[in-house]
């Protein structure tokens, strides 16, 4: 499923136009991302959680010349977890 579909859907289910419904997706994936760029999490009941988590910095080995070692650098990861319903309906 794309974005599109997921607009279209949103349209059909609302009985709205397709563009309020591609703003009102647009809005909600911004919200969920201004709230993790802040470090918060974002639970939707029944749905799940998005939150972010932290990668520690560590040694890789480059593909190209097995030979060489590369440091990889600390990062911050979106994650999420599903939440029992959700688990529940794919099940």
């Amino acid at each position: 499923m794309t974005k599109g579909d997921l607009i279209n859907i949103a349209a059909d289910s609302a009985g709205i136009t397709k563009k309020a419904a591609g703003e009102a997706v647009d809005a909600i994936l911004d919200a969920i991302t201004t709230s993790l760029k802040k470090g918060k999490n974002v639970t939707i009941t029944g749905f799940g959680t998005f939150r972010t988590s932290k990668r520690a910095a560590r040694t890789g080995v480059n593909p190209r010349n097995p030979s060489q070692k590369i440091k990889i650098p600390a990062m911050v990861l979106p994650a999420f977890k599903a939440g029992k319903t959700l688990k529940d309906a794919v099940r």
